[in-house]
């Protein structure tokens, strides 16, 4: 049977006391020599010593891991955040357990038993969601947690989001500006602040315009749906002229509606999309979005959740939300109507 390698068998190897190889092993360098580094690093490449880091836990009352629970990982925000706060926690040699709910409250709380069961240090969340109930044991048991994307209801957490009634209204000023009327809208149900948000900055742009409402033009609902529901829109005798799309699983289901039906963009329909999608700019015609800072995001979310494990931050002392700015790309897809 394998020997099971120690601090003291790499201690001894490279000539030095336990201690000096626990601090090499804890990153604390300030008052090593580089021979002494070196020969440490020579012992543990010989021996393969490989830290116990269930001991390790136990002793520093952590486990050196995140939980992060993302709402749905086909969103390309999602992969963008998740790849950012798995780059911050590399930094600090921490290790993400990342989880995908689906929009699912009931996958989400499993989800969050098993970390709490894993004794991890903290969570990030994209909440599926906004009550606050559903956060309750984290909370209560003081576990360091941050929400992105979406916020929750009195919660103590901090959030980082964007200002999407905001970016939403503009969007669609931008179309109105163009000389667009009859614009629909498609997006998943309302039941999360953010396509609240969205769908409020659409509809506050159409009153301050002047123009009513048409609730014959607007779609909330499952993705598998928006394509029928595109489809009774355009058959009707007032039909939308420009579109707002509140995601980019969305944008796939009108893009590839408008394939199907031969429909010119911009001049069958003009189109501008929440969300920055890869080869916007290549798409022909390239597409008119709204661009989330997600890297930035998850940048962020992950110093604050940091901050607390690492720092002893209490929640209280952070700001309740952190609120990033978007960024519109104006396209071909939201041409000037000749």
């Amino acid at each position: 049977m394998r020997k099971n390698v120690t601090l003291r068998d790499v201690a001894k190897e490279a000539n030095v006391s336990i201690s000096t190889v626990s601090q090499f092993m804890n990153g604390r360098f300030t008052y090593m020599g580089e021979e002494t580094k070196g020969r440490i690093e020579q012992a543990i490449a010989q021996l393969n010593y490989r830290p116990n880091a269930i001991a390790r836990g136990l002793k520093q009352q952590k486990t050196t891991t995140i939980g992060v629970i993302i709402a749905n990982v086909v969103h390309r925000f999602s992969t963008l955040v998740v790849r950012a706060i798995e780059d911050m926690c590399i930094k600090y040699n921490y290790h993400v357990i990342i989880c995908n709910a689906d929009d699912d409250e009931t996958k989400e709380k499993q989800y969050i038993d098993m970390l709490m069961a894993k004794q991890i240090d903290g969570m990030i969340i994209i909440p599926s969601s906004q009550d606050r109930k559903n956060y309750e044991d984290i909370l209560s048991y003081q576990i360091p947690l941050v929400f992105l994307d979406r916020t929750v209801e009195q919660s103590e957490a901090p959030s980082v989001v964007v200002n999407n009634y905001k970016a939403s209204y503009e969007a669609v000023r931008h179309l109105i500006d163009r000389g667009y009327r009859n614009i629909g809208f498609i997006g998943p149900e309302l039941k999360m602040n953010t396509r609240k948000e969205r769908f409020r900055g659409f509809e506050e742009a159409l009153r301050t315009a002047g123009i009513a409402e048409n609730e014959k033009l607007m779609y909330h609902g499952e993705v598998n749906g928006a394509q029928k529901a595109l489809s009774a829109m355009l058959s009707r005798q007032q039909k939308p002229d420009a579109l707002f799309i509140s995601n980019d699983r969305m944008l796939v289901e009108a893009l590839t509606f408008a394939k199907t039906y031969a429909l010119n963009i911009p001049e069958d329909l003009a189109l501008v999309t929440f969300d920055e999608v890869e080869y916007a700019s290549f798409f022909s015609p390239s597409l008119t979005t709204i661009e989330q800072p997600a890297y930035q995001m998850g940048e962020e979310a992950a110093e604050l959740l940091l901050k607390q494990v690492n720092d002893g931050v209490p929640a209280e002392e952070l700001s309740r939300e952190y609120v990033h700015r978007t960024t519109f790309h104006v396209r071909d897809s939201t041409e000037i109507k000749a």
